[in-house]
């Protein structure tokens, strides 16, 4: 029987000590010579028939033939757009981790083997309303759908992208929960000097998650009162930040300020090129897992506090400072401005809901109540002189934190020079 090594040789290796295993054998070009390749696929316990491990060889046969012939297959479509499209080079970790977890786990097993022809549109629909995720979640699965068939018609391989017509919903089964002022401070009295900080920087200055523990020392300036957003940390790797946006710097109330010099006196880690937030376990070498602390910590602070029913994210802090902005009257550029998002209608739709007038007033009583006594040192900065800070350009807030200008409670801010 003659072997066809373009498409690679399926082979069941016997061994004697070991499991037997699977094996495709084929040729690859390199600088115009042949070279014989062998990838182990998995032994007979993973796969054990032929049509088992035949599946899992599907990709591994377009990503050998992705470069010396057209994409016939989806397979073959996605092994070039994962070469070419989704790298580091492109795009962040967290996109590729998770736009590559979406094709492995969901897109690959369903329309890997069918010809590009094949794939229909009404079919794609059907298929993504079968599933039980939530809308957001299927939106991703389609928009990645559709990027992998736009990447061949970018390359001419391909003149139609079915998924283009594919109708999927975004809308939220549930509106994410926020925390109010009261509760927001209740948590704060549950937490240590540590857990503490993170809190208020996720909560006072909309800085992401990914962003928060990948700050260092150097990167806050004490002088001026404000943080550099110079990088991102996503399961340990550091990247760029998410937008050209999102690297604007982000001022710091007093509070924030006054919590950030007492906890760089109490770190183990305080030199310039130190994290903020150090894993002790690994010598201070990376930040810790948000995640880890987010469920040992966090949460059951949440829990102590008697905050109940609502199921909080790091997320969940920068949509509370954006909700609650809202809801005090403020304008949108405010929130937009804390959040650094590109334009304001992100901010509208993503970060805010619509409040009732007696909502407004309660909430807005809240912010009074809770927003002078935040944080260990904060003083006696008042709740005006806060929602100022807020409202200021930032060019003004460095003038204003520095001490030329300090509002009390009720008095109207003195002209700045």
């Amino acid at each position: 029987m003659e072997l066809d090594f373009s498409q690679g040789c399926l082979m069941l290796v016997k061994n004697k000590t070991t499991d037997n295993t699977w094996f495709l054998r084929f040729y690859e070009d390199k600088g115009g010579k042949r070279v014989y390749r062998k990838q182990r696929i998995g032994t007979i316990r993973e796969f054990p028939h032929r049509s088992d491990a035949e599946k899992a060889v599907h990709f591994l046969r377009a990503k050998i033939n992705s470069e010396v012939r057209s994409p016939e297959t989806v397979n073959a479509l996605i092994a070039h757009y994962s070469k070419h499209e989704l790298t580091e080079d492109r795009k962040s970790f967290a996109t590729v981790d998770a736009h590559g977890s979406y094709i492995r786990l969901h897109i690959l097993p369903k329309w890997g083997p069918l010809k590009l022809t094949e794939v229909k549109t009404v079919a794609v629909e059907l298929w993504l309303d079968s599933m039980s995720f939530a809308p957001g979640t299927k939106t991703k699965i389609r928009n990645i759908m559709s990027a992998i068939f736009s990447h061949g018609i970018r390359h001419e391989w391909i003149t139609f992208n079915p998924i283009s017509k594919v109708r999927c919903s975004a809308k939220r089964l549930r509106e994410p929960d926020v925390l109010t002022p009261d509760e927001f401070q209740a948590l704060l009295k549950e937490l240590g000097l540590r857990e503490r900080v993170m809190v208020m920087l996720a909560g006072l200055t909309g800085l992401r998650r990914s962003e928060i523990f990948a700050l260092r020392w150097s990167d806050v300036d004490f002088r001026n009162m404000e943080v550099a957003v110079n990088r991102s940390c996503v399961r340990n790797r550091f990247g760029k930040v998410k937008t050209d946006a999102s690297g604007r710097p982000v001022p710091l109330h007093f509070s924030v300020y006054s919590l950030l010099m007492e906890w760089r006196k109490e770190s183990l880690y305080r030199k310039d090129q130190d994290f903020l937030f150090p894993s002790v376990r690994l010598n201070g070498t990376k930040p810790v897992t948000p995640d880890m602390v987010l469920k040992k910590i966090i949460r059951p602070a949440l829990q102590k506090a008697e905050v109940s029913g609502k199921v909080i994210g790091w997320h969940t802090f920068r949509h509370s400072l954006a909700t609650n902005l809202r809801s005090m009257g403020a304008d949108v550029k405010v929130p937009q401005e804390l959040l650094r998002h590109a334009n304001s209608r992100i901010t509208m739709d993503l970060y805010t809901r619509a409040v009732s007038a007696d909502s407004e007033a309660r909430v807005g009583g809240m912010w009074k109540c809770c927003w002078g006594k935040l944080g260990t040192g904060a003083g006696n900065h008042s709740f005006s002189s806060l929602v100022r800070f807020l409202v200021l350009p930032l060019s003004h807030k460095p003038l204003i934190l520095s001490g030329l200008w300090r509002g009390r409670r009720g008095s109207n801010p003195r002209p700045l020079p």
